[in-house]
Parts: structure tokens; sequence; C-alpha cells
């Protein structure tokens, strides 16, 4: 009964397509959160994971360039001929535990093992007496939690990634097949050390309206944060080709919309999807893409300098913003890092809108720096206003 009650306690915080928990502090793990693996990815406060999905390791060095340092994924691997071009591109992964793999425990380039992808979607049957092909239900959660125990034991020296389908956002989604239960969720992030989870609001969740819902992807991390009661690494998967919409992409705007909504809900990491199967295959579509990839590399490069604020300890009661349209909330999540105070923000909505903050212990008279904007704004008695245009990020720094 108490399963049942926090799943439905977190449907309803989304409930009728309002989001009602923006100020409530993201859970989540500590600013070391991966000091608890010897050959984990770094512990470093300097550090925030930026991954990309499943690509060629003969790509490695230009998605280092846009200011990706993780691959997830490889096709059919790893094989050695893959880890090679991983090492020599400086490029760590985190991988599937094959024989491969397991013969190259002591080998860096290896930060953590891939524990299946979608297990909670519909899986694929093939009959053994005709060959004939369909689907039934989602892999068992315990299935699931019983092959994580394997993968530990095998090795415990890296964490464990579990990456899940869209149903942990998209209640409409019937890709999670027969027998499927919302409930399920509460054993899957049992099985593993890193969940994360995919939603393509845009492209991917049959609406035709998807780009009024990106608030589907905060919507799934606040739910894999109460599913784990905080107890586990939170990633997220992010949108941005047509994947298997040959009419729709998101923007770079929207991207950069659904990236800080993720992190201001408490997503530790990220990892872009960049395949494209519509009009045609493309498995690094992103880097023919020269516009989304300018944006990409810039939003990147962003995360990487504010890395040791994201990683420091949100302040739950540290500021509060008041929208001016109800309908439209803004996400605040609150910073405090070498004596300054970063408010990090974003209209959750594709209207705009008017926030009003109020900031607690602050001078009477001060400045917001509006990071990257070029401009500041008064701060009287810990209160200012902006304009939110729709899906608009602000961040804020206040000395």
């Amino acid at each position: 009964m108490m399963k049942i009650a926090l799943i439905l306690a977190v449907t309803a915080v989304f409930s009728a397509g309002t989001v009602h928990a923006e100020n409530e502090e993201p859970s989540g793990t500590s600013r070391n959160a991966y000091a608890a693996w010897a050959n984990g990815p770094p512990s470093d406060p300097n550090y925030f994971p930026i991954a990309v999905w499943l690509q060629h390791p003969r790509n490695a060095r230009r998605y280092r360039a846009a200011g990706i340092n993780l691959y997830v994924g490889l096709w059919k691997g790893p094989t050695e001929e893959q880890l090679d071009g991983l090492r020599e591109a400086g490029m760590p992964v985190i991988c599937a535990q094959n024989a491969v793999g397991i013969a190259h425990k002591d080998d860096p380039i290896i930060v953590g093992w891939m524990h299946g992808d979608e297990p909670d979607n519909a899986q694929l049957i093939t009959d053994p007496a005709t060959g004939k092909k369909s689907y039934g239900g989602p892999v068992p959660p315990s299935q699931i939690v019983a092959d994580y125990e394997r993968l530990r034991v095998a090795d415990s020296t890296r964490p464990v990634l579990l990456n899940l389908g869209q149903g942990v956002a998209n209640d409409e989604w019937p890709g999670r097949g027969k027998g499927a239960h919302i409930s399920d969720y509460l054993t899957y992030v049992q099985g593993c050390d890193i969940v994360s989870y995919d939603v393509y609001p845009v492209v991917g969740i049959r609406k035709p309206d998807g780009e009024n819902y990106l608030w589907y992807v905060a919507k799934g991390v606040s739910r894999l944060a109460q599913w784990t009661e905080g107890k586990k690494i939170i990633w997220n998967c992010i949108e941005c080709t047509h994947i298997s919409n040959a009419q729709k992409k998101a923007t770079p705007h929207q991207v950069r919309a659904e990236v800080w909504m993720s992190l201001i809900h408490g997503s530790m990491g990220l990892i872009w999807f960049v395949h494209e199967f519509k009009p045609r295959f493309k498995e690094a579509a992103l880097l023919d893409d020269p516009e989304m990839l300018a944006a990409i590399t810039e939003m990147n490069n962003e995360i990487h300098v504010l890395a040791p604020i994201l990683n420091s300890p949100t302040i739950v009661d540290g500021a509060t913003v008041t929208s001016a349209v109800e309908d439209v909330p803004i996400a605040l999540m609150v910073k405090r890092y070498q004596g300054a105070t970063y408010l990090f923000s974003v209209g959750m909505r594709n209207t705009s809108t008017r926030g009003l903050f109020e900031v607690q212990d602050l001078p009477e008279v001060t400045t917001a720096q509006v990071i990257g904007e070029n401009r500041s704004i008064l701060v009287r008695e810990g209160k200012f206003e902006d304009e939110f245009e729709a899906y608009a990020v602000h961040h804020y720094k206040i000395e």
C-alpha cells in the first residue's frame, strides 16, 4: 500500500499538465557522488557528466570538441577495437559487461557498466516454433534487480547505469506492453546505481503539439527522485534531432529549456540522443547539423563552467519565485558558492510570464547579474522581477 501511495502522490504532483513542485529541493546525492567507486567517473566537483548515446568511437574527438566527456553504450560491444579507439581519443565509456568488458576490469577507459536499455518497454518475442515476432510485456523488475546484483558481484568498482523509457514521465505511453504497472518503477530503480530515462517531447510522445510538453522532462526527473528517495544518482537523455519524426525537431531554444528543466529538478548527468532514423538513418545526425551542434556545444561548455556550483548543495529555502501567470510556473534552484548566491530558473510552459523573486539573506540593496546576458537587475530587500518568454532560461549571480 505504501508503494502505491507513493506512486499516486508523485502522479498527482504533475496532474492536469501543471507542475506544482518547482521550488522543492531536487533529491540527489552528495557532491562527491562517484567517490564510492574506485574506477567510476571522477568525483572531482568540477566534473559534470555529459554523455552521448551509442556512438562509434571514430567520432569521439569531434564529440569531445563539442563538450561531451563520456560515451554511453557501444554497438555490439565493447570490442577491443572500440576500446582502443576511445582510449586514443581520451573518451571514457559506460558499456556492457561482456567478456571483453570484464577482461578490461583494470582499464580506466571503462568507468561504468550499462544495464540494458528501456527494459520497462514491451520486449520483442520470437515464437520458437514459427519464428513469428511479437511484443509482450516489459522485463520483470525483479529480473533487473537480480541482474544488477550479478553485475556488482563481477565488478563492484564501477557504478551500474540503467536507462528507462518514456513511461517514467508519459502516462499515456502504450509502449510498455502487457502486464505493465507504474508501480514496477519502484523496483526497477533498485536495479542500478545511476538511473536514467528518456523522453523526447517534441518528436517522440505521440502528441501533435509535443512542443507544449517539454515539462515532461522535468516530470520524469522528479519522479525518479521520489521513487529512489534520493538514494540513487539521476541522469536523463535529451533530444536534439528528428529521431523518427521527419516533420519536427526541437529548436536549440527548446533543447536548452529541456536541459535546464532537467538540472533544476535534480538530474546530475545528461545523455545526448543524436541518432536519426527518418527520413534516413544517421547514427551521428548531430554532427551533420551545424546550428544544433553549435548550440549544444555552447550549452555543454556552460555546464562545465558552472559544474562546481551545480555540484554544490541546493539551498532549499534560499529563494522563491512567483509567476505572474498562474498556469506558467517557473522552476527555480538555489546554490551558494564562494560567497555568492546563484539562482537557476526556467519557464516551464510554452507561454511568456513575469517572475517575482524573493531571495533570503541579502543586503537591503544589491544587484543580480544575469549570467551570459550582459545585463543586471537591481535587488531591493531581496526582491526583483524579470521577464520570461516561452521556455526562457535565466541564471542570476548575486554577490
